[in-house]
């Protein structure tokens, strides 16, 4: 048996193609326990209409440690390592699915209070296909008033409360 024959090929990593949209998360901290979490649509040939970084989503405070430890699970699995050290912005490359995901949680959860509705929100919302994120997404970016979107995927989400 030659040596050739028994080494296992190796797979090139597969990128994105330069046709594909482009985005960007962004992570500071602020201080201890203190960090805020941004998506960002970079121009691209897929985006001609951009010509700066554009704010999908982004999340911060309270509402962002409530659900810090799905976010940084998905993060890490995308191979990042959030910083450290205060005031210091860090940009990461992500995947367009990524980017869906993580703009529809921020945009839905902002405003939100109640943590039994957030978590439903957030279930809800990890157990999309990646087509209807894009829809709810793009709906909530796109649209007139995109507060009602938001509204109407919050009520989708949750359970409905019965006052009797």
């Amino acid at each position: 048996m030659s040596s050739g024959a028994s080494r296992i090929p190796r797979l090139r990593l597969v990128e994105t193609p330069k046709s594909a949209p482009q985005y960007e998360v962004r992570v500071r901290n602020h201080g201890l326990g203190d960090t805020e979490i941004e998506v960002w649509e970079m121009p691209s040939p897929a985006s001609p209409n951009l010509t700066s970084a554009m704010r999908v989503a982004g999340l911060r405070g309270r509402n962002l440690e409530l659900v810090e430890h799905r976010v940084l699970r998905r993060l890490n699995q995308a191979g990042m390592r959030l910083p450290r050290t205060a005031d210091r912005v860090r940009g990461y490359n992500i995947t367009e699915e990524l980017a869906l995901r993580l703009g529809l949680l921020f945009r839905a959860l902002a405003p939100m209070r109640s943590r039994d509705r957030m978590r439903s929100v957030t279930e809800g919302i990890e157990a999309m296909g990646r087509e209807e994120a894009a829809y709810w997404l793009g709906m909530a970016m796109h649209r007139k008033n995109p507060r009602r979107v938001l509204t109407a995927l919050r009520y989708l989400l949750t359970e409905p409360t019965h006052k009797n």
